[in-house]
């Protein structure tokens, strides 16, 4: 807090006795480099600060944008009304949408999947403020802004379907294993039947959790199975990696995660009613055992699935 009201201070005092020229460095430097706070103090001391200019004929929102600095871009919410959003470079004709449809290296997010999806939501968040009517814009190369996107992203929509394939085929591979797994053990009842096919350990509080674990790792399997399959047979264009398929893989993942989960219940109650009757506290190493692997696939997968979640919601 001391150190925003020194800059404030200092605002307030150098923007009125310095020459623009000699303010243009420190503004355009802060907004290359994301400092959000100066800027903010900067605007607030001198609301004409929108119609500084750097040497390529750049205010500093533009610069914001073609850095990626999100926070800085906010800040346009407080002069939007007296800066001209659709001023053009002299040389390529690019407005400030143009900017945001450049593709920009970052190192913030891992996977071609995730930054495709930060790119996206960028250009779109931009592209609010735009007048509809102006979406269209060209610039000296006869592009509109989507134009240019879709141009700058093609590789990355290639990897992003690479990954995103790869993801999904190892994925549903475990899916279908499960599937396989409960679904033999559904007609597998321990303890056998009586001659009417009724369980004979039916009444049993072991059994009746065999039973639902079994059922619900089946049932969570096959939603995992069917969301990566939704992801194996998507069209991936470019508007896909926004929602549709970061949405299909956390529900992927979760429902795997679950199933995984059901299943070692399902085993660690299976082996309760086989050898509860010689060793009454077997479930405890059952148990401890069985969480191994739950807690592996959890700690494996869960940054990922974080990460989608965080972009997506």
């Amino acid at each position: 807090m001391q150190t925003v009201e020194i800059v404030r201070i200092i605002c307030k005092n150098v923007i009125w006795n310095c020459h623009r020229r000699e303010l243009k460095p420190a503004l355009f430097t802060a907004a290359r480099l994301g400092i959000h706070e100066f800027i903010n103090e900067f605007i607030m001391a001198y609301n004409r600060s929108g119609h500084l200019l750097n040497k390529d004929g750049r205010n500093v929102f533009d610069v914001a944008v073609s850095h990626r600095r999100e926070k800085v871009f906010n800040l346009i919410h407080r002069v939007k009304y007296t800066i001209n959003l659709f001023s053009t470079d002299g040389n390529s004709g690019n407005n400030i949408l143009h900017l945001a449809a450049k593709l920009v290296p970052s190192s913030e997010v891992a996977g071609a999947a995730l930054q495709m999806q930060r790119e996206l939501q960028w250009f779109k968040a931009v592209e609010k403020l735009i007048h509809p009517h102006r979406l269209g814009d060209e610039n000296s190369s006869n592009q509109t802004p989507r134009e240019v996107f879709t141009q700058e992203h093609k590789d990355l929509v290639k990897e992003g379907e690479k990954w995103m394939k790869e993801t999904a085929s190892s994925c549903s591979v475990v899916a279908a294993l499960i599937i396989t797994v409960v679904f033999s053990a559904a007609f597998t009842v321990p303890g056998g039947s009586d001659s009417r096919g009724i369980p004979n350990l039916l009444h049993e509080k072991s059994f009746m959790i065999f039973a639902i674990s079994d059922m619900l790792a089946l049932f969570s399997s096959i939603t995992s199975v069917l969301m990566f399959l939704g992801i194996l047979t998507s069209r991936y264009a470019e508007d896909d990696f926004l929602v549709s398929l970061p949405r299909k893989l956390i529900i992927g993942l979760v429902a795997l995660f679950f199933s995984i989960a059901s299943m070692m219940v399902a085993f660690g109650a299976t082996v309760h009613i086989s050898l509860s009757h010689k060793w009454n506290l077997v479930i405890i190493p059952v148990a401890l055992v069985g969480c191994v692997p739950v807690t592996l696939f959890a700690f494996l997968q869960f940054p990922l699935l974080l990460d989608m979640w965080l972009s997506t919601y």
